[in-house]
């Protein structure tokens, strides 16, 4: 009789044991991962905010929907990242609209120096009416853009001083593959040299380029400063990431599920913003330490050299009417 006891209870050990394995292959069977790919290192706030929105959307979803993040170039450049989600191969990627404008036209607009008048400006554009129509603008190409990230202000950096305009003569500055900051840089007088990011560090290292511009957390983060000993406060752009989705998986997930990603998204974005402050005062504070020299120019020579990229869209009513709409945001 204890001989059929023991039996008995050895076979519903095994039963349940097959039984939780069954439940647990049904479970990840039926949860949808979502890929993103993104260039930026893992100490980055940007990454830390898609990390934020990855926790809070399968806290949301309970599980049903989660993502799985491969930073640092590993699935490819911002423009590859693109067209991979172009084609359904990723789900999700986090780009500069530098780089987006080549896909999609309208966002030069944000390329433009000295669009804003200052931080708050610039938060109220991106939040707002104005913002909604921009991250919309992509969907034609199978792009849709959920929220911006804040990238602050973008600034000259290299191995030489650069304290006006004049000092850029001859140097040959890496830019984005972003026609609009080519252009910018020409207008100053520099030579604009498009350059993947990850490939920024061995390119200033060899000399292929001079010097380069982006905000204070990715100059520290991208350990460029041991490199250029010059940061140059000119603060010329504001170009913010952006988050987007594939609409070829936008479009497969149900009414609830989107509503998941959205609000995952809108909340990772609120706390980027709070980190991204952080990750300032503490990329400056370390340049600083490493023996980086910090120039506050006079900004007014540079925006006055710009002024013909503004000029460019007069004769665009699509384009024109989209700068008015950014100014005349209060």
């Amino acid at each position: 009789m204890m001989q059929k006891k023991w039996r008995f209870l050895a076979f519903m050990t095994v039963f349940a044991l097959i039984l939780g394995v069954f439940s647990s292959c049904q479970k990840d069977k039926s949860a949808r991962v979502i890929k993103l790919g993104h260039g930026l290192d893992v100490s980055h706030p940007v990454h830390k905010a898609m990390v934020f929105m990855a926790e809070r959307l399968k806290e949301k979803s309970n599980g049903a929907l989660t993502i799985d993040i491969y930073p640092s170039q590993q699935l490819g450049s911002e423009r590859e990242c693109l067209e991979l989600l172009q084609i359904g191969s990723l789900g999700m990627t986090k780009v500069s609209t530098g780089v987006l404008e080549n896909f999609v036209p309208n966002l030069k607009v944000l390329g433009l120096p000295f669009l804003f008048r200052d931080t708050q400006h610039r938060y109220d554009v991106l939040e707002g009416e104005v913002g909604v129509e921009l991250l919309n603008a992509s969907i034609s190409k199978r792009l849709k853009g959920l929220t911006f990230y804040d990238a602050g202000s973008r600034s000259f950096y290299g191995k030489r001083p650069i304290r006006t305009p004049e000092d850029l003569d001859g140097e040959k500055v890496r830019v984005m593959e972003s026609q609009t900051a080519i252009n910018m840089v020409k207008a100053l007088g520099g030579s604009p040299t498009p350059i993947a990011w990850g490939e920024l560090y061995t390119a200033l290292q060899q000399g292929i380029v001079d010097g380069a511009e982006n905000n204070l957390p990715s100059f520290y983060t991208s350990r460029h400063y041991e490199i250029c000993k010059y940061y140059t406060m000119d603060q010329h752009t504001a170009v913010p990431d952006e988050l987007l989705i594939s609409t070829l998986l936008w479009n497969k997930l149900s009414k609830q599920e989107q509503q998941w990603v959205k609000e995952a998204a809108q909340e990772s974005r609120v706390y980027e913003k709070k980190i991204w402050h952080e990750a300032e005062m503490e990329a400056l504070t370390k340049i600083k330490e490493a023996g980086v020299q910090i120039i506050e120019p006079d900004k007014e020579a540079f925006r006055e050299l710009v002024q013909p990229l503004y000029q460019a869209y007069e004769e665009n009513p699509e384009m024109k009417k989209l700068i008015e709409e950014i100014q005349a945001v209060k």
